[in-house]
């Protein structure tokens, strides 16, 4: 024990290191973190949800679905919003049932519309902004997933093109885009691979999914999410390529992935570098990251109940200032897994407080209480309840 070890850690959590020994979990708190307590950390937050007005869902019969919201741009006073919508004869039946009208997956025999409002939270679907071409053209089974780019002063739209149900090999697509003058369209497609799939044996050989670009440091990053493996022992990092021009040519960086946990793409301008969301997979799920340079990622918070396929409002995305205040809401998914039968996503709004601006402090808190109600929808199945008292039993 040293000299430095026997003075007595300070009552008052400092913000800075103190000068004396200290055990590993409070080494962390200095050296893996922005600060040592979260609720000073402005890349913590808790989140909070509301449900939206505005989209119907034919009754949540599994009919009509609506996920992956894109980022939420403002233009002349109104948000708009871009997602994947599925309006098909029936709810998903897997790959062995599908058929031209009956799809695999949520996210097959899909479309892209976009919706607009005044307030975030009461929106007005506009109608299709990219359908599904004719078949053999890029996307003519599915068109998913998109994301938005502004630049030089048109709209793009990069979005998941499928050539196959998804479920029939494996979940297998590209990356295209379509551009416009206007937000609200018309969207004229480019007709052509925008990023290339890796080569075989490849961790990106098969899919790149959730395509998510941001202006940073004059270029156009792309975060994309691609799976090593087949489900379900399967791991989803994320990648990242970059370009001059929103046509490519697209090149992937030589450190990817530059995740290794996650599901969706979520990222955002922050300080001088780039923050994003790790969600549902991996070692470091339910993280929130930092990157000084848009590449190397580390934890920047732990924290819970994180937003599905978010995408916020981030007013710097494009803007390329070299400095970025955060986000402080946006849109995500929700998916009705209870009954195979109507399988079906519906979006819903978060908010939360990841602003240098500070914001609503009830949304730093670490002890979100939450009702019994959602911990028993956790609770085991019939099968694995027989299994727990067949081992356990006394008598």
């Amino acid at each position: 024990m040293t000299n430095k070890t026997r003075s007595s850690f300070p009552w008052d959590i400092p913000q800075t290191k103190p000068d004396r020994d200290l055990s590993k979990a409070m080494e962390r708190l200095y050296s893996n973190y922005l600060t040592p307590r979260p609720e000073d950390n402005p890349l913590f937050s808790s989140f909070k949800y509301t449900e939206l007005s505005g989209f119907d869902y034919n009754h949540h019969d599994g009919t009509v679905s609506r996920r992956d919201p894109s980022k939420i741009v403002k233009v002349d006073n109104k948000y708009y919003v871009w997602y994947t919508k599925r309006d098909t004869v029936s709810p998903p039946r897997g790959a062995k049932l599908c058929s031209d009208t009956v799809p695999s997956t949520d996210w097959d025999l899909a479309e892209i519309w976009y919706a607009t409002s005044s307030d975030g939270f009461n929106w007005q679907e506009q109608g299709v902004a990219v359908p599904r071409p004719a078949k053999p053209n890029l996307g003519w089974r599915s068109v998913s997933t998109p994301d938005i780019l502004l630049w030089e002063g048109k709209y793009y739209l990069y979005y998941q093109a499928f050539m196959e149900a998804s479920g029939l090999v494996g979940d297998h697509c590209p990356v295209t885009m379509s551009v416009s003058d206007s937000p609200d369209g018309p969207w004229r497609p480019c007709n052509k691979v925008i990023v290339e799939n890796g080569q075989s044996g490849s961790w990106d050989q098969f899919s790149i999914h959730d395509p998510y670009p941001l202006v940073y440091k004059g270029k156009i990053y792309l975060y994309y999410k691609a799976a090593f493996g087949d489900r379900p022992d399967y791991l989803v990092g994320n990648g990242l390529a970059i370009a001059d021009n929103p046509f490519g040519p697209f090149d992937k960086h030589p450190l990817n992935p530059v995740l290794n946990s996650g599901h969706e793409t979520t990222y955002f301008p922050f300080q001088e570098g780039i923050a994003a969301f790790a969600i549902r997979n991996g070692n470091e799920s339910n993280t929130i990251q930092y990157s000084p340079d848009g590449v190397n990622f580390s934890l920047a918070s732990v924290t819970s109940l994180m937003p599905v396929a978010a995408g916020p409002y981030v007013p710097e995305a494009y803007t390329n200032s070299g400095y970025a205040k955060g986000i402080e809401w946006g849109l995500c998914h929700f998916s009705d897994k209870k009954d195979p039968t109507t399988k079906h996503s519906f979006l819903g709004r978060f908010d939360c407080n990841l602003t240098l601006e500070g914001g609503n402090k009830d949304m730093k808190e670490t002890d979100v209480v939450h009702e019994p109600e959602v911990f028993f929808a956790q609770s085991l199945t019939p099968e694995q309840k027989r299994n727990r008292i067949k081992k356990y039993k006394t008598i």
